[in-house]
């Protein structure tokens, strides 16, 4: 007996699906005049800094209010403008690395080094995006967020390191972003 999915089913079973869909209808096109560049430069460092958190921490349960101090970080240092979003995530993802270093898990655990090495990977990225010509930087910073997206998706698949409605969502995000950006919708 087959079982019939109705849109209800749909949502409760794909809902970091919808709400990925649900904020990226909200605030599709940005209306900043550079298309949100320097912005999603200065956020995507925040997602690999979360991979990388979780990985040290190995608490996956706490992916989400995570995300959450992420947010209120890059919404309370834009507001004050004296330091960038991205500085403070590198500042973060340093200390967890010396942290790591000095009681060994940098050395002894794979998963943790693939973190790092995503860390190190993307925050280049977006590094690049922002001390780049515009235009290519546009693009930089679209890679990055369409490579976290296949990040994500990895994850999701192997159902590692963060929670998987988080990997999920931030897979949907993070495609949806790129497509933006590459498209300057």
């Amino acid at each position: 007996m087959t079982k019939t999915r109705t849109p209800w089913t749909w949502l409760r079973d794909r809902w970091p699906t919808a709400l990925a869909l649900g904020m990226e209808a909200l605030t599709f096109g940005g209306g900043a005049s550079d298309g949100g560049v320097k912005t999603f430069a200065h956020i995507l460092p925040l997602l690999p800094l979360l991979y990388l958190v979780m990985a040290k921490v190995k608490r996956r349960s706490l992916t989400w209010p995570g995300l959450v101090v992420g947010f209120a970080l890059v919404i309370g240092l834009r507001s004050l403008d004296v330091i960038p979003p991205s500085a403070v995530f590198a500042a973060m993802a340093l200390i967890v690395f010396v942290w790591s270093g000095i009681d060994g898990q940098l050395r002894r655990d794979g998963t943790f080094q693939t973190q790092a090495v995503g860390m190190l990977v993307f925050g280049a990225l977006a590094l690049a995006g922002l001390i780049v010509d515009p235009d290519l930087g546009r693009y930089l910073v679209a890679a990055g967020w369409f490579f976290h997206g296949v990040w994500d998706f990895v994850h999701l698949k192997l159902d590692k390191v963060v929670a998987r409605s988080f990997a999920e969502w931030c897979g949907v995000v993070d495609i949806l972003i790129a497509v933006q950006l590459v498209f300057m919708l």
